[in-house]
Order: structure tokens, then C-alpha cells, then sequence
């Protein structure tokens, strides 16, 4: 496989609150041979809370990121969901309207039109590494779990900037858990909303929303969350503790990052340490089933 190098935009959940998915990123990139440039001096890309305020600040936010990976000259590589959606919608728009970004370079202090590619690392896997090469170094198959692949809404939408082969039913989460070793269980739920952004605000319909998540889940008879955002994988583990979030209804499924799964079953020496993070511990299952 040829070397593959990008700029990378971690992000600010992948150093906090999603260290392990982050951490898994650097160690199956560096194990495939993915050469990973951090993105230097990066910011925070506002979402959610920055387009929900202003729009000019929604663009500007992701804009000096922008800016900074313009002067490096290599595609983007990002590994949240939401950053990847706010990086693609406002790279889009900045390139499409002049006016707006002339307001951006003005804010920022520094040119936003990047013309690279911004890649989802789910997409590299899938499409430029290819299933193909990743089978042969899956040492620790993952037979026994039982999935269901869960996208989230900004991993496929706006259908126009989105990185999977389909809005509504996409597929590349599914081939490649299938690839390492998985049961891939169908559900109608893949793209639903968890409610992220309402955590705090609403939290009324953020239960609602994750128990109906759960409960199609435990219908489809899975055994695992495989997720490919840090919002929706701490929003889904944390409604899972009724005494602390007032969820009224537990379901002891394990979330889990689709990086974790990956470096799982190549057999990278730092795989258990990155379950130790996790609201759900996922150590019962993977001892009883993998």
C-alpha cells in the first residue's frame, strides 16, 4: 500500500473527552502506514454550539482551520463527525460565496479558501486502504459481537458534502466491521439522531431519543454501538447511568469507537487501555465473545 500523508484536525473531543478515539486514530493510522501532520495551532471548528449563535461565527470558527491547512497545501484529514461537517459545509460555502470570504479572511487574519480535500478517516479506510488490505491484519477477529453501525446525522448529511455511499441506508461502517470479523446486525436506525447538541438544553427529548435508539438496537439483536462521532457515543453511554442523567431506563450496551474496533483486531498493544475510558465498560463483552 503506498504511504498516504495528510493534515490532521484532531479536534477538541479527541483531546478531552474522546481521548480514546483519538488515540486510537494515531495508533491504527500509524499501523496502516498513514502518515498524520496535526494540524498546527487549531481551534475549536464551534460545533454545535457555534452555528446555533451566529453564522458568520459558524463559518469563521472552522474558517481559521481552514486558513492554517491552506498554508500547509495537504488534504484534511478529520475523525469527528461534527468537526468534519462543520470543516466540509463551511469550506463549501466559503468557496461558493466571495463576499463571505472576504468576511472570514477578515475575521481570521489569514486566507479560508482551502481547496484540498477534507477526508473522514471511516471514508480512507474504507475507499483509499480498501477492505482488502485491511483483512490480512486483522489477527483477533471479531466474531462473536453482534453490531449494529451507527452513523449518527453529520457523518452523511448534507447529502451534498457527506463522506458514505449513502444519506440514508449508507453502508461503509457495515463492510468494514464485516471485514474484521463481526456480525453486522440490519436495523432501520443507522442515521437517527441521538439529540447531541440538545444534551443539556433538552434533556426531555435527548432520553427519548436514545432510548428508542437502544431499545432498536437490543431489537436487532445487538450486543454493541459501533459509532464514528465522540457526541453521539458520549451522549449514548451517558444516558445509560439512570442515577446520575436521569435516564430512566437502562440498557448496558457497549459504545464503542469503529477506530477501537479496528485497532482490536490487529492486535495493537494499546487497545486495552483505550476501553478504560469508557461511561460502559465493554471488557465483560469482548472477554466472553472475542
Amino acid at each position: 500500500m503506498a504511504t498516504m500523508s495528510f493534515t490532521y484536525y484532531p479536534g477538541c473531543s479527541q483531546s478531552g473527552s474522546a481521548e480514546e478515539f483519538g488515540d486510537s486514530t494515531l495508533a491504527v493510522c500509524e499501523a496502516l502506514g498513514i502518515e498524520l501532520l496535526e494540524l498546527p495551532d487549531w481551534s475549536c471548528c464551534g460545533a454545535s454550539s457555534g452555528h446555533m449563535t451566529n453564522d458568520l461565527l459558524s463559518v469563521s470558527l472552522p474558517g481559521r482551520d481552514l486558513a492554517a491547512a491552506r498554508a500547509l497545501g495537504r488534504d484534511m484529514l478529520v475523525v469527528c463527525a461534527a468537526c468534519y461537517s462543520r470543516m466540509k459545509v463551511s469550506q463549501r460555502r466559503i468557496l461558493e460565496d466571495e463576499e463571505l470570504a472576504g468576511k472570514v479572511e477578515d475575521a481570521v487574519g489569514a486566507d479560508p479558501r482551502f481547496t484540498g480535500r477534507i477526508r473522514h478517516l471511516l471514508d480512507v479506510l474504507v475507499n483509499d486502504v480498501g477492505l482488502a488490505e485491511i483483512k490480512p491484519r486483522v489477527v483477533r477477529s471479531l466474531g462473536g459481537l453482534k453490531a449494529v453501525p451507527y452513523y449518527g446525522c453529520l457523518l452523511v448529511r448534507p447529502p451534498e458534502v457527506c463522506c458514505c455511499d449513502s444519506v440514508e441506508n449508507p453502508t461503509d461502517l457495515d463492510r468494514f466491521l464485516a471485514a474484521l470479523g463481526a456480525e453486522v446486525r440490519p436495523w432501520s436506525f443507522k442515521t437517527d439522531c441521538c439529540g447531541g447538541s440538545l444534551s443539556l438544553s433538552r434533556t426531555d427529548v435527548v432520553e427519548r431519543l436514545v432510548n428508542r435508539l437502544f431499545e432498536r438496537a437490543e431489537e436487532a439483536g445487538a450486543n454493541c454501538i459501533v459509532t464514528a462521532c465522540p457526541m453521539c457515543t458520549a451522549n449514548l453511554e451517558m444516558r445509560q447511568k439512570p442515577s446520575k442523567f436521569g435516564f430512566s431506563i437502562p440498557h448496558p450496551i457497549p459504545v464503542l469507537y469503529f477506530t477501537e474496533m479496528l485497532g482490536l483486531a490487529m492486535g495493537l498493544p494499546d487497545a486495552e487501555e483505550w476501553f478504560k475510558a469508557h461511561i460502559i465498560d465493554p471488557h465483560p463483552l469482548l472477554k466472553e465473545l472475542v
